[in-house]
């Protein structure tokens, strides 16, 4: 039987052994138990050790907060002195200012918003996360693929292909939630952690205080989680967690009077006047699967309404709409997807959305003018990182040959021309840079 390498956070929480109190967590989380000394663990040494591993071998660890701190500064600290100064920290807890950077939202339609909290303050997150993310688990829908350990873009896109391919479910809610991380109410946020189990007041203050911490240059936030921070990913689930659980009691979880076995309760269910749709979400980004096109537009009115009324978000409307995936595509993490005629069934068809071709595109040809402004191997590495990161993550495109080939040829010609003469090229003296790949 084929061993797989256990991945590196598994790793670390065995090391510090951590992992079983996280599987304790989830197990009494699933018990429905009411947490309310959390800070115990959150402060405890190896959960302290164990954030520091996990954060300082992450790629944003030397990225500066307001006060110009990094990993390589905590990674001067003795490792006694860093617990201590977490939970001295913890014991009246109030975070730093957080860094704003802007950076251009995909396809350049304006910017997209970061909050990058100090190092210490991402340190504390960390430890916090730890503790949390295992009793949230227990909680999270199942078909929610955001920012969860052990899923992926991938398994939202398989989760859609499937309702479409084995359930015909071939009508989409596509919802475009307005500034979504800008708009989280905090009130509404720590009643759904309570609720949650998560009842430790002194934890959720600390919680409170987070996300209220001054933003330089703009003050005081009175909503939102600020994208950039560790524990932000988590409590977006939190808050779209009760949307999940809504749309699937509305069919997929629908409690009925009589217990049914196999597939006789979707027989029955059938039979009723209820709205059949299914969720699919990663983060904010979400679509709801439905079987006609009146139930699609019941549930599209029903969701704007419940979105607006629970959570005070706003949707785009014109990117929210039906679609019939027979006729037209739906854009989702990349990937366009319909339904086309295969033989006799019906089936997904999926490529490479025309906003992220145009992405891989422009980064490819920036990776060429780097190579011919400096044609070093380091270069022509980060062009071979590059590709492969385009190939592995949309490998799974049923069309994808089609697409690459037609970006091959969109680029070939700026890779010939501008690598004509460097090729083979070296000098004495100096490291040879080699023949590029084509």
């Amino acid at each position: 039987m084929k061993k797989f390498k256990k991945k590196r956070s598994l790793r670390n929480n065995e090391y510090y052994d951590f992992q079983e109190i996280q599987d304790n967590l989830y197990k009494q989380s699933k018990d429905n138990v009411k947490f309310k000394n959390l800070m115990k663990l959150i402060t405890d040494d190896r959960n302290i050790l164990l954030a520091y591993r996990n954060i300082k071998r992450n790629k944003g660890s030397k990225t500066s907060g307001t006060n110009f701190n990094n990993i390589l500064k905590l990674a001067e600290t003795e490792p006694q002195l860093l617990m201590e100064y977490v939970k001295e920290r913890l014991g009246d807890y109030k975070p730093e200012s957080v860094r704003r950077v802007e950076i251009p939202k995909c396809g350049g339609n304006g910017t997209r918003p970061l909050g990058i909290p100090c190092i210490e303050d991402r340190l504390i997150q960390q430890c916090i996360k730890q503790v949390l993310e295992p009793i949230c688990e227990a909680k999270f829908h199942n078909h929610s693929y955001g920012f969860r350990t052990n899923r992926s873009t991938h398994h939202a896109i398989s989760r859609m292909t499937f309702l479409a391919n084995k359930a015909h479910l071939h009508y989409v809610v596509d919802i475009d939630i307005k500034g979504f991380f800008d708009n989280v109410e905090h009130g509404k946020l720590l009643k759904q952690m309570w609720t949650m189990g998560l009842q430790d007041k002194r934890l959720l203050s600390i919680i409170s205080k987070m996300l209220k911490a001054e933003i330089e240059g703009v003050g005081i936030p009175q909503k939102g989680t600020p994208q950039g921070g560790i524990l932000s990913p988590l409590l977006s689930n939190i808050v779209l967690n009760e949307l999940d659980w809504w749309i699937s009691s509305q069919w997929e979880t629908f409690e009925t009077r009589h217990k049914y076995y196999n597939n006789n309760k979707y027989k029955a269910l059938k039979s009723a006047d209820l709205k059949e749709m299914y969720i699919v979400r990663y983060a904010d980004d979400f679509k709801l699967m439905c079987r006609n096109y009146e139930t699609a537009q019941k549930a599209y009115i029903a969701v704007k309404n419940w979105l607006k009324e629970r959570l005070k978000l706003d949707i785009s409307l014109e990117k929210s709409k039906v679609i019939n995936i027979r006729k037209n595509y739906s854009n989702f993490l990349g990937f366009k997807l319909k339904v086309i005629k295969k033989g006799k069934k019906m089936v997904i068809k999926s490529n490479v959305n025309d906003k992220a071709r145009k992405k891989v595109i422009k980064g490819i040809l920036e990776r060429i003018k780097e190579i011919k402004k400096s044609p070093t191997i380091a270069n022509v590495n980060i062009y071979n990182a590059t590709i492969l990161g385009v190939h592995n993550y949309y490998r799974y495109a049923t069309y994808v040959s089609r697409d690459f080939s037609e970006i091959a040829f969109l680029v070939r010609k700026k890779l010939i021309n501008g690598t004509n003469q460097i090729r083979g090229r070296s000098r004495v003296g100096r490291e040879p840079y080699g023949s590029f790949p084509l």
